[in-house]
């Protein structure tokens, strides 16, 4: 499952408030800062939120500590940060619009599919901006900045999803 791809992140172009030149320059370099840290990053949101990993079958009623260490968390974990990472790298550049978008609906697609909620993803939302906040320089202009990233991101995602 990619769930966290959730955040596919600095969406632009047919959105109603594209990130500014600035704010796309905060998000990337906060991201820079803690992207290496997959493992670390989805066992905060695991921690945070145990449903989310009841969402994973090769993580579900496992503790954490026990699965933390395993290969196929931190393949998991790569998974995760690839997709934000993919979708930052091309955020930006209004000429990337279309791939982005194209990113973050098949993101919402698949999650329908799985049967994960708009409320699991909102769950994601704040481990993820805990896990930031916790992790990077996190001012206002540096929150400001992800959260705009987010309601774009969430925006496209939440058209496919029904709950």
């Amino acid at each position: 499952m990619k769930f966290f791809a959730v955040l596919a992140l600095c969406v632009v172009g047919a959105i109603a408030t594209p990130l500014t030149a600035d704010q796309v320059n905060l998000v990337q370099s906060s991201w820079a800062q803690v992207k290496n840290n997959e493992v670390d990053i989805l066992a905060a949101v695991f921690a945070a939120y145990p449903d989310i990993q009841a969402r994973f079958p090769q993580f579900a009623g496992q503790d954490l500590a026990a699965v933390r260490g395993t290969a196929a968390f931190a393949t998991q974990a790569t998974r995760i940060v690839s997709f934000f990472s993919e979708v930052i790298a091309l955020s930006g550049d209004s000429s990337n619009a279309a791939a982005v978008n194209s990113l973050v609906t098949r993101l919402g697609q698949d999650h329908q599919t799985r049967g994960v909620t708009r409320a699991q993803f909102n769950e994601f939302r704040a481990a993820f901006l805990a896990y930031l906040q916790a992790n990077v320089s996190f001012g206002d202009n540096v929150a400001a900045a992800w959260n705009q990233a987010l309601d774009n991101t969430y925006a496209i995602a939440f058209q496919t999803l029904t709950a």
